[in-house]
């Protein structure tokens, strides 16, 4: 039954037929991303697949990296061919400063493969609506810093909200076994 339903949605995604969003999807929001490469993106772009999400900025030097890190770390926990399946979306709530290509040189310098990893930015309007959406809290210092939430928000294939982990230092199982429910049910 979950393989027929997966067919179905398949047919209709390549078909170029809407399918309705659940009221609680992230995706709700036609929000317009412009990743690493300067292409333009939408926010449910990973629709149909788990998504491990979070907000940064480039220029922090201790938790964004660590949220880097926990992803990274949190993918490598699982066997190959899931992981393949999971991707992850960092968006800046800095996009003033983090320019495609400042994104560009963070994943290049961070070893991120833009197959799996895309960093994004968008205008700050759009930021603050996802982050709201997403419950992620953000505040810009007088510095030019920021004090922000330090999360990994897992979205399942119809962005909703699934699993969140504050854990950054290795790979939090809760997360990893999350991912794998997902996974399962996209099957």
């Amino acid at each position: 039954m979950k393989r027929l339903r997966f067919l179905l949605l398949t047919w209709f995604w390549l078909a170029g037929v809407a399918l309705a969003l659940p009221g609680d999807s992230v995706y709700q929001l036609d929000a317009r991303l412009t990743d690493q490469r300067g292409q333009a993106i939408k926010l449910d772009a990973g629709r149909g697949q788990p998504v491990l999400v979070s907000m940064f900025y480039t220029s922090c030097q201790f938790v964004c990296p660590m949220l880097i890190d926990a992803a990274r770390d949190t993918r490598a926990a699982l066997p190959e061919a899931e992981r393949k399946r999971v991707k992850v979306l960092l968006i800046s709530f800095d996009p003033a400063r983090d320019t495609p290509a400042k994104l560009e040189a963070m994943a290049r310098e961070r070893g991120l493969d833009a197959t799996q990893w895309t960093l994004a930015r968008t205008d700050p309007a759009t930021v603050r609506k996802i982050a709201a959406l997403l419950k992620f809290q953000y505040r810009a210092l007088p510095d030019g810093e920021f004090n922000h939430s330090a999360e990994l928000i897992l979205l399942d294939g119809e962005g909703r909200v699934a699993a969140r982990t504050s854990m950054l230092a290795g790979a939090d199982e809760r997360m990893v076994g999350a991912i794998r429910k997902q996974l399962a049910a996209a099957r």
